[in-house]
């Protein structure tokens, strides 16, 4: 790729205005095998003229025409997706297929379902004599994190577009290399300069320069609950808008009527998927006190099926986590299980025995977890399954909605009425019932510290407009 060290600014592939190199590290060897550029709050200050700017013709296009532009987007986007594939599988360890079918895919789905969305959205209605619109906020930066780098990235960038607003767009430094070619499919889709920009870095350097930049009128952030509040905190003095999707430690409910074989073997595979990293995981699993044994044994050999290894080696189900910071946090957490006196029925400390280099995690099982231990209440974001037994329904809901976290809940039940009952009664921003596939036109979103606002669909096209009422519009009789 020959636009590793620039950024992409009003149409155009710049260099950084100061010079500073970073490595990308492959978690699969712990190898350097790329490099970007780190930008500064000058870069920042370019790509927010340049969206200003941009938002002055485009914020005022027709439908019609931004409605060509993500269908011509996603084409460009379906050319390059083995090169997407390629890039997030080296720079967060996603196994190849995984990478190509999922982390890929799903970026797919929501531009797909963005352009759906925009063939019959209400962006204005009459109300009595008056109008009421809906417009783009206008100029909006964009923080994306690096579990799964496309899927925020296309559900940030799509219904922004959709809307009419420009945009500076901040990737992850550790999984950059998706949004650079993410940045050539635009390019290539003849996207106007200035409206979509984007400019590479951390937190501190960008990321705060975006937040707290006067032109800018919305952060959409995905990340920790701790970033989220910092960005909060330095959007505050200029009363922006701040969309956040934060942190999780989802709650998986097992009732008595289950199929315990098949709930706990779906249910650990969802815990590990992507090896773990993703917020929404179900990490907590709960099961009926007299059943409790029972499951603990469904998901020691469930987890004993999961291979660890590269992502390039043919068979490797779980990757590495990303990087030596996540790897050190995990390792720290499945200590504290065990010095906390839980039962460690599969996994544990340490690489597996047969991979002594990469960021790997053995995936890990945990059961007579208590709800004050520190694995039943911090996001681990690895392979760690935390079962817990219940002895009621009341007690369950209480005990899985105890948490700082409000993002997703899972029920798994055959009684329907009785899970849409518990449905009811999670404070999360999704509750998913007996596994259902993933579906692209939901909301998603938290309640408490996992953020506000919702993404996906024309949930996520809401978050970016304004809302203007114009009395009088119509004359009256």
């Amino acid at each position: 790729m020959s636009h590793n060290l620039q950024f992409y600014i009003d149409g155009a592939w710049v260099d950084p205005v100061v010079p500073n190199t970073f490595d990308v590290i492959d978690p699969s060897n712990e190898d350097a095998f790329a490099q970007i550029s780190l930008g500064s709050k000058a870069d920042v200050d370019k790509a927010v003229a340049a969206a200003k700017r941009a938002f002055n013709t485009f914020g005022f296009t027709e439908v019609g025409e931004r409605l060509e532009l993500l269908n011509r987007i996603i084409e460009v986007y379906k050319k390059r997706s083995a090169d997407l594939a390629l890039a997030v599988s080296r720079e967060m360890g996603a196994p190849r297929q995984f990478a190509l079918d999922s982390q890929v895919g799903v970026g797919l789905a929501h531009l797909q379902k963005m352009a759906d969305v925009l063939k019959s959205f209400e962006f204005r209605h009459v109300k009595g004599n008056s109008l009421v619109v809906k417009e783009p906020i206008g100029v909006v930066g964009l923080i994306t994190p690096w579990n799964w780098p496309l899927n925020q990235i296309t559900c940030k960038v799509g219904p922004a577009l959709a809307a009419g607003c420009t945009m500076v767009l901040k990737p992850s430094e550790i999984a950059p290399l998706d949004g650079i070619i993410f940045a050539e499919i635009l390019d290539e889709a003849g996207v106007p300069k200035g409206v979509f920009n984007l400019v590479n870095g951390d937190g501190p350097g960008v990321g705060q320069a975006l937040s707290s930049h006067p032109d800018i009128d919305m952060m959409s952030f995905t990340g920790s609950t701790r970033a989220g509040i910092l960005v909060a905190k330095a959007a505050a003095d200029t009363v922006k808008r701040v969309h956040q999707e934060l942190g999780g430690k989802s709650a998986n409910i097992l009732f008595g009527d289950v199929d315990l074989a098949k709930a706990v073997t779906k249910g650990v595979a969802g815990c590990f998927g992507n090896s773990g990293q993703s917020c929404n995981a179900p990490t907590r699993m709960f099961v009926p006190r007299d059943r409790h044994d029972e499951a603990a044994g469904y998901a020691k050999a469930a987890a004993e099926k999961f291979t660890v290894g590269p992502a390039d080696a043919a068979g490797t189900k779980l990757g590495p986590v990303v990087s030596q910071v996540q790897f050190d946090k995990i390792q720290e957490l499945i200590q504290s299980g065990i010095e906390e006196g839980a039962t460690l029925v599969a996994g544990g400390p340490g690489r597996p025995a047969e991979l002594n280099r990469g960021y790997y995690v053995r995936p890990t099982v945990f059961a007579d977890v208590t709800h004050d231990m520190r694995i039943a209440r911090e996001e681990v974001f690895g392979p760690v399954l935390a079962i817990m037994p219940y002895d009621s329904v009341e007690e369950v809901i209480e005990t899985a909605n105890d948490t700082v976290y409000g993002l997703a809940s899972y029920i798994q039940a055959k009684d329907m009425q009785k899970a849409r009952e518990v449905a009811a009664r999670m404070r999360t921003g999704n509750v998913y019932i007996n596994y259902p596939t993933w579906d692209a036109g939901l909301p998603f979103g938290g309640y408490k510290q996992s953020g506000n606002g919702r993404e996906y669909a024309e949930y996520g096209l809401e978050d970016f407009l304004e809302i203007k009422g114009i009395a009088g519009y119509e004359a009256a009789e």
